[in-house]
């Protein structure tokens, strides 16, 4: 009886964590979906009007195009800071500040975060 209560006392956290894991991963997959369709709608990111992406159609050149985005991005939270105020860094940026000027909100911004990263 010991055994077997020792079996489950270290399975349950074991299920627990792989559940959670899959949730995890079911949300990171909706905002990545989320995101892509923020960054292509025109009315939202726009991002294709600047910047050649994954499977965009009429990309533009202005800006750099948007590949190996975690090798240049390695934090999230700098790439997060840009889309949200290039400005800070580059006061001569032509993007526009997407979260200070409120074109879009947060959960938008995060959403294009975890999209471009897995460019």
């Amino acid at each position: 009886m010991l055994r077997k209560t020792a079996v489950i006392a270290f399975l349950t956290p074991l299920l627990l964590l792989g559940s959670v894991s899959g949730s995890l991963a079911i949300a990171d997959e909706a905002a990545i979906t989320k995101g892509k369709k923020v960054a292509f709608d025109r009315k939202k990111g726009n991002c294709l009007a600047c910047h050649m992406i994954d499977d965009g159609t009429l990309p533009g050149n202005q800006g750099p195009p948007l590949v190996a985005m975690k090798a240049r991005f390695p934090d999230k939270e700098v790439l997060k800071a840009q889309i949200y105020n290039p400005l800070e860094k580059n006061p001569n940026s032509i993007m526009p500040p997407f979260g200070l000027h409120n074109i879009l909100s947060d959960g938008e911004i995060d959403a294009i975060t975890e999209y471009l990263l897995t460019l």
